[in-house]
C-alpha cells in the first residue's frame, strides 16, 4: 500500500514539473500566424491588368539569425532556415464589382523547418504545406492611385500534430482581409510608393484549445520603374522595376494556451523590416523574374532574421481584340 502511495506521489510530482516547464516555456512563447512576409513589395496596392491569368513560381527563405526577448534583446541563436516552394495561380477578369476589377488565386505549397513560433527545436524535411486560396480580390485604378481589397484563407492542408517538431502546417484555419493603395507621383506611373496592410484573423490549432492571436501585417515599397527599349527605340522590350522595400508585423492580441487549468497569454510579439526589390518582365513572352531581400530589425519576443523571396511568373493575355 505505501508502495502504491509513493508511486502516485512520484506522478503528481512530475505531471507538477511538467507542468511548471510548459508555464515557463509558453510565457515566453509567441505563436505563428499564416501570412508570409516578403510575399508583398514594390506596388503591393496595385492588382495585375485584367483577363489576365498569372501563373508562377515562388521561393521563398527565412533565415532565423537570433532569438530576441520582450525588450529586442539577444536570448538565443536559433540558427533556423524555413524554405517555401510551389505553385499558384491568380486571375483578374473584366467583371465589375463596385467599379473594381475581380479576381481570385490559389498557392498549392510545400515547406520545410515550418516555424511554429519562437521554438528552436523546429526540424522538418520538405512536405505539403497549409493551403493559400484567394476567393476574393477587388482593384481598382485610377490616374494616380491605384486601390486592391482582397479576402484570403490559409486552410490546415499540412501536417500538424500538437508538440511535434517535424509539423508542415500550423494545425489551424486563418481568414486575412487586405487593403492597400499604390500611389503614383507623375503622369507615367514610374516613380511610386506602395502599402498594404492585412489582418489576419486565427482559429483554433487542431484537436486542442490554443489560438494564436491576430495579426496585423503592413508591407510595401518605393520603387522607380524603367521600360528597356529595343534596338529600334520604337517599343519597349521590358519592364524593370527597382526600389526600397519594407514590412511590419504586430501581434494585435494576446496568443491563448491552455495548460491544465491556466490560459497562458504571452507577450505580443512584433518585428520590422527594410530591404530591396528588383523585377523584370519580358515583354515579349510575358515572363518575369523578382528577387526580394528584406533584413528584420526591433523584433521583440520571436526570431530576428533575413527573408529572401525569389518569384518566376508566367502572365497569360485574354485581352478581347
Amino acid at each position: 500500500m505505501k508502495a502504491k502511495v509513493n508511486y502516485s506521489k512520484k506522478i503528481v510530482k512530475s505531471i507538477l514539473v511538467a507542468t511548471l516547464l510548459l508555464i515557463s516555456f509558453y510565457t515566453n512563447a509567441q505563436l505563428k500566424g499564416g501570412h508570409i512576409l516578403g510575399a508583398m513589395g514594390l506596388q503591393s496596392g496595385t492588382q495585375a491588368p485584367e483577363n489576365t491569368l498569372s501563373v508562377y513560381i515562388p521561393g521563398y527563405i527565412y533565415s532565423a539569425s537570433s532569438l530576441r526577448d520582450s525588450n529586442g534583446d539577444k536570448v538565443g541563436d536559433p540558427n533556423i532556415t524555413m524554405f517555401i516552394t510551389g505553385a499558384g495561380a491568380s486571375y483578374v477578369t473584366d467583371f465589375k464589382i463596385l467599379g473594381a476589377n475581380y479576381g481570385a488565386g490559389i498557392l498549392l505549397a510545400g515547406a520545410s523547418n515550418t516555424i511554429q513560433g519562437s521554438h528552436t527545436n523546429t526540424k522538418s524535411d520538405f512536405a505539403f504545406t497549409d493551403m493559400y486560396v484567394v476567393p476574393l480580390q477587388l482593384g481598382w485604378h485610377n490616374k494616380r492611385a491605384d486601390f486592391v481589397f482582397s479576402y484570403q484563407i490559409y486552410m490546415p492542408t499540412g501536417k500538424y500534430e500538437l508538440g511535434a517538431s517535424d509539423n508542415s502546417g500550423l494545425g489551424m484555419f486563418m481568414n486575412e482581409f487586405s487593403a492597400g493603395t499604390t500611389l503614383f507621383f507623375n503622369d507615367k506611373k514610374t516613380f511610386h510608393f506602395s502599402a498594404l496592410a492585412s489582418y489576419e484573423i486565427n482559429g483554433k490549432k487542431k484537436d486542442t484549445d490554443i489560438k494564436t492571436g491576430d495579426i496585423l501585417s503592413i508591407e510595401g515599397g518605393l520603387g522607380k520603374t524603367f521600360y528597356c527599349m529595343n534596338a529600334e527605340k520604337t517599343a519597349p522590350k521590358g519592364i524593370l522595376n527597382a526600389g526600397l522595400i519594407y514590412y511590419l508585423q504586430y501581434k494585435v492580441s494576446e496568443d491563448k494556451i491552455p495548460v491544465g487549468t491556466i490560459v497562458i497569454e504571452p507577450d505580443k510579439d512584433k518585428v520590422a523590416g527594410l530591404g530591396a526589390e528588383i523585377n523584370y518582365l519580358h515583354i515579349g513572352c510575358m515572363t518575369s523574374a523578382g528577387f526580394r531581400w528584406i533584413g528584420e530589425v526591433n523584433a521583440e519576443n520571436r526570431f530576428q532574421g533575413n527573408t529572401f523571396f525569389i518569384t518566376l511568373a508566367h502572365v497569360f493575355s485574354f485581352k478581347k481584340k
